[in-house]
C-alpha cells in the first residue's frame, strides 16, 4: 500500500471511529455493505468495507464527509448562528447539533477559539465554522454582510420571540448559561428577542433557548414538506 493510500485509509479509520454513535450502549448505524458495491462516486470504500457507524441520516450511510457537506450546501438556509464562548461553556455543543439539525448556514464562535465539541456528537463537521475574537470582529462581519443582528436574552425591551417575525437572512446570537449576553451584543443588536415563560424560573437553558429560537425561524421561514416525518 503507498503512503497516500495509507494515509487515506488511516484518516478514513479516525473518522469513521470518532464519528460513531451508540444508543444505549448499543452500537447503531449499518455494517459492511454487501458486494457488489453502487458504483458512486459519494460512497467511501472504507465505509463500505467496515460499515457506517456515524451521526448522519439513513440516506447518507457510507457517503464520504465531503460529499454529505456538498449536499448539504445545496439546500442550506440562510440563517446563521453565532455563540459567545466566553468561558467554555459545555452548552454551545448542543447548540451546534441543533444548528446542524436545523441546516443553518454556517456558525459563529466569538471569543475563545476552541470550544466543547462534545455535545455536538460530531455533527459540527458537517457544519461551515467561522471564529471571531470578539464582538467587534463579529459585528463588523455582520455589517459588511449585511446581516441583521438578533439577539436571543431576556432583557428589558426584549420582544417576545412568538409574535416577532425574525429575518429570514438574520444570524441569530446567544451568549453563555448565567451572564447572557455582553453588552457589545446588546447594544448592537438590530433585534432583540426573547421566549415567553410562565413559570417560576427565571431563564431556559441556553441550549433549550436556541433550539426553540432556530425552529422558530424554521417554521417562519423554511419550505417544510407536508405529511409525516419519513
Amino acid at each position: 500500500m503507498s503512503s497516500a493510500a495509507a494515509g487515506r485509509k488511516e484518516r478514513a479509520g479516525r473518522e469513521t471511529s470518532a464519528d460513531r454513535e451508540t444508543s444505549a450502549g448499543r452500537e447503531v448505524g449499518v455494517g459492511p455493505h454487501p458486494e457488489p458495491w453502487p458504483d458512486d462516486p459519494r460512497l467511501d470504500p472504507e465505509l463500505l468495507a467496515h460499515g457506517d457507524r456515524r451521526n448522519v441520516q439513513d440516506h447518507y450511510r457510507y457517503w464520504r464527509r465531503e460529499a454529505i457537506i456538498a449536499e448539504l450546501d445545496t439546500r442550506r438556509h440562510p440563517l446563521h448562528v453565532a455563540i459567545e464562548n466566553l468561558e467554555h461553556d459545555a452548552n454551545i455543543g448542543s447548540i451546534v447539533r441543533t444548528a446542524n439539525a436545523m441546516n443553518v448556514g454556517a456558525f459563529h464562535i466569538i471569543g475563545r477559539r476552541r470550544w466543547n465539541r462534545r455535545g455536538a456528537m460530531v455533527t459540527d463537521r458537517y457544519q461551515h465554522e467561522i471564529h471571531h475574537p470578539d464582538a467587534a470582529h463579529f459585528l463588523a462581519w455582520a455589517r459588511e454582510q449585511g446581516r441583521p443582528v438578533v439577539a436571543l436574552d431576556i432583557v428589558p425591551g426584549a420582544q417576545p420571540i412568538e409574535h416577532t417575525t425574525l429575518p429570514r437572512d438574520a444570524v441569530l446570537v446567544v451568549g453563555q448559561e448565567g451572564p447572557g449576553l455582553s453588552p457589545e451584543i446588546l447594544d448592537a443588536a438590530d433585534l432583540t428577542v426573547g421566549i415567553t415563560q410562565f413559570g417560576s424560573t427565571r431563564s431556559i437553558n441556553v441550549a433549550a433557548a436556541a433550539a426553540i429560537a432556530l425552529h422558530t425561524w424554521v417554521v417562519q421561514h423554511a419550505d417544510i414538506p407536508e405529511g409525516p416525518l419519513a
